[in-house]
């Protein structure tokens, strides 16, 4: 039985229907990734060997995908090195007001890191950079240097966020140390989900103490992203399988501080979108609407202050952050 097979068999088909077409809440979709592998110069990812990515994803079909489901607007979340890229995202977003934001990719601690913010924050819609266990680099390394923590500082100054990449231990340890460093910078921790926890007793302590830590402070957001993920050879579609991993980030980081991201189309080597996003919608909607509608678009708010482009992406008239009042930024390109 192949893992599309075992998929099927797990949620049926009049199931995922019947979810999308219960949808109340509207969803803003915080983590998806823009390519076009027509483009003469290709991709640095995916590569050509991987037959379920290997194909331009772009708005529109993005779009088709989820028309049903609910999502009213995504966050793209860059997956390329090359530093034009943003710049191509940026005007693949500009036709595209499915696209409420973007988070780039500049090498912080490098000379150019603050004119090239410069040159990319000018767009509203850049929202944030990425940095992590991605593309050969170690935040544990670099904040031990004067100049990425004083462009760290200068990002934050901006009102821009900070995404990681690829979570392990390390990383989670290095986030405690980079949030004491800089205070006032908003993380959001992608993919949690997926990283298994150390085994060692002492190793999986530090872990979870580190995870408490973070849950102590504000200005730390986790993404609910990558939920679905292989156990021996098999890829699980039920909540009860993934519910204990859900209870953890539940119980230390609770309702305001969990966002939703599918990482589209990264998700496809696991389950098509319905299947990624029933799992969490089963999860969140047994909480209530109120808690509903924090993970699905309300957090995001907080975690990114994304641009509102269409009517039927959500806006609060005033939302407190931290003290201070914030919203949505409404844009018309």
């Amino acid at each position: 039985m192949n893992r599309r097979t075992f998929l099927a068999g797990a949620v049926g088909i009049a199931g995922l229907k019947m979810s999308a077409k219960a949808a109340s809440v509207p969803i803003i979709d915080t983590h998806i990734h823009l390519f076009d592998t027509r483009r003469p110069q290709g991709v640095p990812w995916p590569q050509k060997n991987d037959t379920v990515l290997y194909q331009p994803a772009l708005p529109d079909r993005y779009r088709q995908l989820t028309k049903e489901l609910g999502i009213v607007g995504a966050i793209e979340v860059e997956c390329s090195n090359w530093l034009e890229d943003n710049q191509w995202v940026l005007d693949v977003a500009a036709k595209a007001p499915i696209i409420v934001g973007t988070v780039g990719n500049l090498e912080v601690g490098k000379t150019d890191f603050r004119k090239n913010l410069e040159r990319f924050h000018r767009n509203p819609l850049f929202r944030g950079i990425r940095y992590g266990n991605l593309w050969g680099r170690n935040l544990g390394e670099q904040l031990s240097t004067s100049e990425f923590v004083s462009d760290l500082q200068a990002l934050a100054g901006a009102g821009l966020e900070l995404d990681t990449a690829q979570p392990d231990a390390a990383l989670i340890a290095d986030v405690v140390r980079l949030t004491d460093r800089v205070p006032n910078l908003r993380v959001v921790v992608d993919h949690l989900p997926h990283f298994d926890p150390p085994e060692a007793p002492r190793a999986l302590r530090a872990w979870r103490g580190n995870l408490r830590e973070l849950g102590k402070r504000p200005q730390v957001y986790i993404k609910v992203s990558e939920v679905l993920r292989p156990v021996a050879g098999q890829v699980h579609a039920d909540l009860d399988f993934y519910r204990p991993r859900l209870d953890d980030l539940w119980e230390i980081f609770g309702e305001d501080r969990l966002i939703y991201g599918s990482d589209w189309p990264n998700s496809d080597h696991f389950g098509s979108y319905p299947q990624v996003l029933n799992v969490v919608r089963e999860y969140f909607t047994r909480k209530g609407t109120a808690v509903s509608e924090k993970f699905f678009w309300k957090n995001s708010v907080a975690a990114y202050r994304w641009v509102q482009r269409e009517k039927t992406q959500p806006r609060l008239g005033a939302f407190c952050l931290s003290g201070r009042f914030s919203k949505p930024i409404v844009l018309e390109i």
